[in-house]
């Protein structure tokens, strides 16, 4: 999950000022601890992985996270090169324009809006439920999710609204306290063993049991932990040494997200045993973490984890909120949008239009859903994670794709392991798990193709919309050179 850095605004180019420069005191360390805070890694465990051992492939779901950080490391091997040319301090759609041209970058930016969207979506669903569970377990009112959900949204916009820096010192608030709980509750279950028995996950990390059950659900919810990772590159402008600074930031942010989720959701598998983990984590996947913090750590420790959930479901909203708000402003800047969505705040330098069209919109999907009556954590949260993991891994691909096109047409910028050889690999992976993962949209979604067919078209057609849009109106892409 990405996170805005402070009054950063996008090049505009030639029609409007051009943004102002930043200082460059960021090094690696700092740029990590930002990342890795805006990930919200309490979220993913307590959200993300149940489901992943409840519907992919159960007690070997931990080694799904090895295998997405190998293939997400060769991927940010061409992204960081490209990271060294590309002097805007952009990501995804930034480098799709630079090596596939403006059709296929304003159609990337479409495809991310509405995948960023979708899991900020689910986080309001889970948030909405886990405040009324923590409500309810201390004596509180038992109110509908969304209400809850709308609480959490009135502040996520106020904070948007006015300035970034605010949301950033929450998240890295937010973050030291997660990360302690998980890493105390893991380390626990590894001393003192799970399930009846008491022995460990020996399944976790099996390769012959990591094509079991439903593998493309699996790299799905996996995936999904790792959104954001690419926000490394829009530090570029304020990183001290960026050639250096966004590689090894990079990397770094991986292997420790990767590491920290394949831990944690190991001893979630072992705390109740390799042949009950997946059981269990259907019953109900939105309590396994508290369950298991009360069985180990006392009420105390299922406590604990319950309000830092809710914080850390907060964090994300915030993080989203951001990313999404300043996808807005960039192409509203540069006449894709609306203008006017582009405008910054006089007092604040916040992108304070494009975050009331943020909230506007969400509130709305929050609405529809309550309408509908969905479920806020097995179809909300499970549904919307979901697509927004499959139209991660699509741009994922489609930007390995623009830096093998990019650098074979300057072939003297790159050897072939960043050029082509590592981006190949990657690309060739992700294109295997956007398969599996498309593959496996209808049991995502509780088996109904019809909602699988619709959910593929939503990605498909606003990626095809955004390139359509920028054939019709040429003169409107060639304003953007930056995403935030």
């Amino acid at each position: 999950m990405t996170m805005g850095t402070a009054k950063t605004e996008p090049n505009l180019g030639p029609h409007d000022r051009a943004a102002p420069r930043l200082s460059a005191r960021l090094g690696p360390g700092a740029i990590v601890f930002m990342v890795v805070a805006a990930a919200a890694p309490l979220t993913v465990v307590a959200g993300v992985v149940p489901v992943g051992i409840a519907f992919g492939n159960g007690s070997a779901y931990p080694a799904t996270y090895v295998l997405c950080t190998a293939i997400l490391l060769l991927f940010s091997v061409g992204f960081t090169a490209m990271a060294r040319h590309i002097p805007d301090a952009g990501a995804f759609y930034t480098y799709v324009r630079a090596g596939l041209g403006r059709p296929a970058g304003v159609g990337t930016a479409f495809l991310a809006l509405v995948s960023y969207t979708s899991v900020q979506l689910a986080v309001y669903g889970f948030i909405g439920a886990s405040l009324n569970t923590l409500s309810t377990d201390h004596g509180g009112p038992d109110l509908p999710w969304w209400i809850w959900a709308a609480a959490a949204l009135g502040i996520t916009g106020y904070l948007g609204y006015r300035n970034i820096e605010l949301s950033g010192r929450v998240l890295g608030v937010l973050l030291i306290a997660e990360v302690l709980v998980v890493l105390v509750l893991s380390v626990v279950i590894a001393v003192q063993g799970g399930g009846d028995t008491g022995s460990l996950s020996t399944d976790s990390f099996s390769p012959t049991k990591l094509l079991s059950g439903a593998p493309g659900i699996a790299v799905i919810f996996a995936v999904a932990g790792y959104i954001g990772f690419e926000s490394t590159a829009i530090f570029r402008d304020e990183a001290r040494d960026p050639e250096k600074t966004i590689p090894l930031a990079t990397y770094a942010a991986l292997l420790l997200i990767g590491a920290f989720y394949a831990f944690a959701a190991w001893a979630l598998v072992s705390a109740y045993g390799d042949a009950n983990a997946a059981e269990r984590a259907a019953q109900n996947p939105g309590t396994m973490l508290s369950d298991t913090a009360t069985t180990f750590l006392g009420v105390f420790g299922g406590d604990l984890v319950q309000i830092l959930l809710c914080t850390s479901l907060f964090a994300a909203l915030l993080s989203f909120h951001n990313v999404l708000a300043r996808y807005i402003f960039s192409l509203g800047s540069a006449g894709v949008l609306p203008r006017s969505w582009g405008s910054s705040h006089a007092r604040h330098s916040s992108p304070h239009v494009a975050s009331v069209i943020q909230s506007i919109s969400v509130c709305l999907l929050v609405v529809l859903c309550a309408m509908a009556s969905l479920d806020p954590v097995a179809e909300i949260f499970t549904w919307f994670a979901g697509v927004s993991a499959v139209g991660v891994i699509a741009l994922m691909l489609l930007t390995s794709i623009a830096v093998i096109v990019y650098f074979r047409r300057r072939p003297d910028l790159v050897g072939p392991w960043h050029s082509l050889i590592a981006p190949g690999l990657g690309g060739l992976g992700l294109a295997v798990f956007l398969v599996l993962t498309v593959d496996n949209l209808p049991l995502l979604v509780g088996g109904s193709h019809p909602i699988a067919i619709t959910v593929g078209l939503a990605l498909v057609l606003s990626f095809l919309g955004g390139a359509a849009l920028t054939l019709a109106r040429t003169s409107v892409a060639d304003d953007i050179t930056k995403e935030v």
